[in-house]
C-alpha cells in the first residue's frame, strides 16, 4: 500500500495514542455545531515547531498544540474528526489501556499507521476549512479552578429558553482585578466573582473597562469539562465578537451572543431588614422530603414554603393538597440564627423547589448559608426576592444567589 498522501492531505506526524486521543477529544468541542463537513473535521497542521489541531464550527473554535508529537513533514490535512477518532480507537483495540496509550500513531497525509496496521482515512480539501479569527490579546489571567468553581455555581441559573436567547448566556465582565459571572432565567439570578490578574502588556486604556461579553451557557457547560482538569492559569481575551480562554497548549474561542443581561445591581439589595443563617444540610434534607411528597401527590408544579410561626421558628413544608389541607401541613424545622434585624413572625415565602435545590447545592463548601430578607412594601402582599450568601452580609461575598418567590392565591 502506498504511503503517499492525497494531494489534499500533506501533514505528517507521529505521536503516542494517549496524548493524541486526549487532544482530539478536546478538539471535538469545536465540532458540535459543524453542519458543513469541513467544519466537522479537524485541521491538522504540521510545521517546523510542531503539531497543531484546529476545529471551528462557527460557535466555538479550538486550537491545540500537541507537545508529544513529532512532525516529519510540514503540511496540512483536513480529516473528519469522528472518523479519525474511531479509526484510532479501532487500531489499538485489544490492547491494555497502558499499551494503547503508549502506541505510536503516525498520520502520513491521509494514511493512519500503527505498528500493526495501516489504513487510509477520508481527506477533505484543506481550502474548504474556514479558520477562526486570531484571538485578541490576553486581558487578564485567572486561576483555572477558581473559574471552574464559580462557573458551576452560576450555570444552573442560566436560562434555557431559546426564544429568549440573551438569558441563555453567562455575562463575563472584567473590571480591574475581578471577573464577574452573572446568569438569570428571570426567576433567579446568580452572580459570582473570580480574582483576576490584569495582563501588563494588554493594549488597554481606562476607557476600555469594563470589558464584557455574553457567552452561551451551553458552550461553557461543555467546556467546563476541560476546565475541570486544568490546574494552571487561564488567559482571558475579549475580541469582537469572540471571547477566548487560553489554557496551556489549548485555546478555546467562543462566539458571543448579541445583547447583555439586564442590569442586576438594583435587584440585589445593599441593605436588608433581616439576615439569618440556616443549617444547609438540614435545609437540604427538609427540601428532599418536601420534593418527594410533592412527587408522591402528583403536584409537580407545587412550591415549597419557608414558614416562620408566631414564635419565629422556621420550617420548610410542601404546599400540597386541597386548600383546607394547607393549614394542617407541618413542615420540618430548620435551625436558624438571626444575625441582624428582627426574626420574622407569622411569615411565609413560597419557592420553586428545584430552584431552591440548585441554590443550596451551589454553596457546597459552606455548612451554613445566610438568608437575607426584606419586608414587603406597605400595603403589598408580594414577598421581595430572597438573597442567599455564604457571608453574613448582603454584600461583600464572592457569590450571591437571588430567588424570586412564587406568588400563590
Amino acid at each position: 500500500m502506498s504511503e503517499q498522501p492525497t494531494p489534499t492531505a500533506t501533514a505528517h506526524f507521529t505521536a503516542p495514542y494517549g496524548p493524541l486521543a486526549q487532544a482530539l477529544a478536546t478538539a471535538e468541542f469545536g465540532t458540535v455545531c459543524g453542519s458543513a463537513p469541513a467544519q466537522a473535521a479537524v485541521f491538522v497542521e504540521t510545521t517546523g515547531t510542531g503539531l497543531t489541531l484546529r476545529t471551528h464550527d462557527y460557535e466555538t473554535a479550538v486550537s491545540i498544540t500537541v507537545p508529544d508529537a513529532t512532525t516529519t513533514q510540514t503540511g496540512a490535512s483536513l480529516i473528519p474528526l469522528a472518523q479519525l477518532k474511531k479509526a484510532m480507537a479501532a487500531m489499538v483495540a485489544g490492547e491494555t489501556k497502558a499499551t494503547a496509550a503508549g502506541t505510536t500513531v503516525t498520520l502520513a497525509g491521509d494514511l493512519l499507521i500503527t505498528e500493526h496496521l495501516s489504513v487510509p482515512v477520508s481527506a477533505i480539501p484543506v481550502g474548504e476549512f474556514a479558520p477562526a479569527p486570531e484571538p485578541a490579546p490576553i486581558a487578564a489571567h485567572l486561576d483555572a479552578q477558581d473559574l471552574y468553581r464559580q462557573l458551576q455555581r452560576v450555570l444552573t441559573a442560566a436560562g434555557t429558553d431559546d426564544t429568549l436567547p440573551t438569558l441563555t448566556g453567562v455575562q463575563m465582565t472584567l473590571t480591574g482585578q475581578t471577573l464577574t459571572l452573572a446568569t438569570t432565567d428571570r426567576y433567579r439570578f446568580a452572580v459570582a466573582d473570580v480574582p483576576a490578574t490584569p495582563h501588563p502588556d494588554h493594549p488597554r486604556t481606562t476607557a476600555d473597562y469594563p470589558l464584557s461579553a455574553l457567552v452561551p451557557a451551553r458552550v461553557l457547560t461543555r467546556l467546563s469539562k476541560h476546565l475541570k482538569t486544568h490546574t494552571g492559569i487561564v488567559g482571558l481575551s475579549y475580541g469582537t465578537p469572540e471571547i477566548t480562554l487560553t489554557m496551556g497548549d489549548t485555546t478555546l474561542t467562543i462566539q458571543q451572543l448579541d445583547g447583555q443581561l439586564p442590569k442586576y445591581d438594583a435587584l440585589f439589595p445593599k441593605t436588608v431588614d433581616t439576615s439569618l443563617t440556616l443549617d444547609r444540610a438540614t435545609a437540604q434534607r427538609a427540601l428532599k422530603k418536601c420534593r418527594a411528597l410533592i412527587t408522591a401527590k402528583g403536584e409537580r408544579l407545587s412550591p415549597v414554603t419557608f414558614r416562620w410561626d408566631d414564635h419565629g421558628r422556621l420550617t420548610l413544608a410542601p404546599r400540597i393538597g386541597e386548600p383546607e389541607d394547607l393549614a394542617r401541613i407541618k413542615g420540618m424545622p430548620i435551625a436558624s440564627t438571626t444575625l441582624t434585624g428582627e426574626t420574622p413572625l407569622s411569615r411565609e415565602a413560597h419557592i420553586n423547589p428545584a430552584f431552591l435545590k440548585d441554590a443550596l447545592d451551589s454553596f457546597a463548601e459552606a455548612d451554613t448559608v445566610t438568608l437575607h430578607l426584606r419586608n414587603p412594601k406597605v400595603g403589598s402582599t408580594n414577598v421581595p426576592p430572597l438573597l442567599l450568601t455564604a457571608g453574613p452580609h448582603p454584600t461583600g461575598s464572592d457569590y450571591r444567589h437571588l430567588l424570586m418567590p412564587v406568588n400563590v392565591s
